[in-house]
């Protein structure tokens, strides 16, 4: 025994142990359930969130079935308490009545009685009582006989209390008690709760005051509304039922028309979509002669027309790019042959009397820009023939800003215009077609000289993660809104009587836009009249990646021209024709070719 009692700290610490692991164990898997619980909750709510704003069907049929669900329940609720009002009403009138006419009885029962001993009292009080209960196989109803308090006791009173069988004086609510005490010969009634059994039920309570050998008694009459009760459960099943049954085939009804209205338009958006998509032979199945139908009919006709239109625009296209195509091949050699004529001219000048030297001028420049324009005119043919290629290799992109600056020099000679460099000292290294990137840098760049009214022009090349942007940013008579977003288009110039002093052939900027598509890059505009100008280019680092930003912006801020850090500056010191210029030393070195001398700003 002494062994058994020292064991017992030792399984109290053991069992103490096991119970903790258990509860840990519990906890774990109650966190882990709720953990995948309400995941799966939002992710439920997620998808019918979804489901309901992308199908019609799915809302109709729902709103259907709510406003059905809602309309079922205010019904079925008005009903069940109508129903309920009714049932009890008509019990309590009958209880009523019958109260009035079983205390009569007992009243003139005790009133014509010649008892004088206990033993017949009790024996006719009971009697009497057991009539009013109205035994049977069924009682009818229950009975509760007490002795109003505060009355003095005769010598003969020989029964205080007596009930049905269970019954107290308790299941009778105080208020009715009172108002029995306190009244004369009225009747009064109310509801209570009556033990049967294992189990409580409802009930009527209607009490009157008797007497019996000069003593007061409470007499209460009490009604079983079990059967009622059972009777209106039965109706509300039904009700319930009923409204379920019919809340699902209002469902059903919804579902099956929304789907015949829903579906023909569910149907044409898919065939709008391909069509969008290019199919354009994809038609709407036409069933019947309705509105659904007519509509579908409509639909195809629309949709035939479109396809005609969009075939003979297509043709019109085809023919005319073919057409600029076959032009400009055929007038690459009568070209060739004039503009070799026109240098024979142009070296020849000197000899010629005046009006013969200005017609030779005139003649090479003319050609000249004639041949820039048959090159864009080929250019273009092959972006709109799709069959423009990107040859794209890792190059430093400085190198070739650098490049296009230096070939922009003579220009910005004869405007007598500075071009600022900011970039950083490193190199910069990008997947990119370096012909392509320096044609539309070198469009960039002398379109800001030439609209710069000879005041500086800014180029601000930068890098972030995915991208690098370069931005060429001039201070001459700037851009609308409106002009800035057409300034891309073919031929288009902002103002039409404006000479081209720099011999441009009105697609520069078409050709660089479509240069920049092929780089998957952007190309953007901003300008503001009498402000200048700000145009940047912004291409992946790496081919086939997407742009989220770019590392320079768009509009730009108020410019410090003096004391920028690592700047490259290109300085024109005299606009003569022939004065040699020298560029600044970069990182690179000196670029060769170029005619500029370096100059750092005060």
């Amino acid at each position: 025994m002494a062994a058994e009692l020292a064991r017992l700290p030792f399984r109290a610490r053991i069992w103490r142990r096991r119970a903790l692991i258990v509860g840990l164990r519990v906890a774990r898997l109650v966190r882990i359930g709720l953990s995948r619980f309400f995941p799966a909750v939002r992710y439920l709510g997620r998808s019918l969130q979804r489901r309901w704003r992308r199908s019609l069907q799915f809302r109709t049929v729902l709103t259907t079935l709510l406003l059905a669900v809602t309309s079922f329940g205010a019904v079925g609720a008005y009903l069940s308490n109508q129903i309920a009002n009714n049932l009890f009403q008509e019990r309590l009138t009958q209880a009523e009545s019958e109260t009035r006419y079983n205390v009569k009885q007992v009243q003139d029962t005790f009133d014509g009685a010649q008892v004088t001993d206990q033993s017949s009292v009790i024996t006719l009080v009971y009697d009497t009582l057991n009539a009013v209960e109205g035994r049977g196989s069924v009682i009818q109803r229950r009975y509760v006989f007490e002795a109003m308090p505060e009355q003095t006791k005769p010598r003969n009173r020989w029964v205080e209390s007596r009930a049905s069988d269970q019954l107290t004086v308790s299941v009778i609510p105080p208020e009715l008690r009172k108002a029995v005490q306190d009244s004369g010969k009225d009747q009064y009634w109310a509801s209570t709760v009556i033990p049967v059994g294992t189990e409580d039920r409802p009930g009527i309570a209607v009490g009157n005051k008797v007497t019996f050998n000069g003593t007061v008694y409470e007499l209460y009459l009490i009604y079983d509304l079990n059967t009622a009760q059972k009777t209106l459960d039965e109706i509300q099943g039904v009700l319930l039922a009923g409204g379920a049954v019919l809340v699902l085939m209002i469902g059903a009804i919804a579902w099956y028309v929304t789907r015949n209205v829903v579906s023909p338009v569910s149907h044409a958006a898919l065939v709008s979509e391909k069509l969008a998509a290019g199919q354009l032979q994809e038609r709407m199945v036409v069933k019947g002669e309705d509105e659904v139908a007519r509509l579908g009919a409509s639909f195809n006709h629309m949709a035939a027309s479109l396809q005609e239109q969009i075939t003979k625009l297509a043709t019109l296209s085809q023919m005319q790019q073919r057409f600029v195509s076959d032009v400009s091949h055929e007038l690459r050699t009568p070209l060739t042959t004039v503009r070799m004529a026109a240098e024979v001219l142009y070296d020849a000048r000197h000899d010629f009397d005046p009006i013969n030297k200005r017609s030779a001028e005139l003649l090479y420049n003319q050609v000249e820009r004639f041949q820039s324009l048959l090159a864009d005119l080929l250019e273009i043919s092959r972006f709109d023939a799709g069959v423009a290629m990107l040859d794209a290799e890792p190059e430093d992109i400085l190198q070739v800003v650098a490049h296009v600056i230096d070939g922009a020099a003579p220009v910005a000679a004869e405007y007598g215009s500075e071009i600022i460099l900011r970039a950083p000292a490193e190199g910069i290294v990008a997947e990119m077609d370096a012909r392509r990137i320096d044609r539309i840098l070198r469009n960039l760049i002398l379109n800001a000289v030439e609209h710069g009214e000879g005041k500086p022009v800014t180029v601000t090349v930068a890098a972030n993660q995915g991208a690098v942007g370069i931005a060429v940013r001039d201070l001459g008579i700037g851009m609308t809104p409106a002009e800035a977003a057409r300034v891309f288009d073919r031929f288009w110039r902002a103002d039409p009587a404006r000479a081209r002093t720099t011999g441009g052939s009105g697609l520069g900027l078409s050709i660089a836009m479509e240069d920049t598509k092929l780089h998957n890059g952007w190309l953007q505009a901003w300008g503001k009249k009498g402000s200048g100008s700000n145009f940047r280019l912004t291409i992946p680092l790496r081919q086939g990646e997407e742009i989220d930003r770019s590392p320079v912006q768009l509009e730009p801020e108020d410019i410090v021209l003096p004391g920028v850090p690592q700047e490259n500056r290109m300085v024109v010191l005299d606009p003569g024709p022939a004065v040699p210029v020298t560029a600044s030393a970069s990182a690179e070195g000196t670029r060769s070719g170029a005619a500029a001398t370096s100059k750092e700003s005060s």
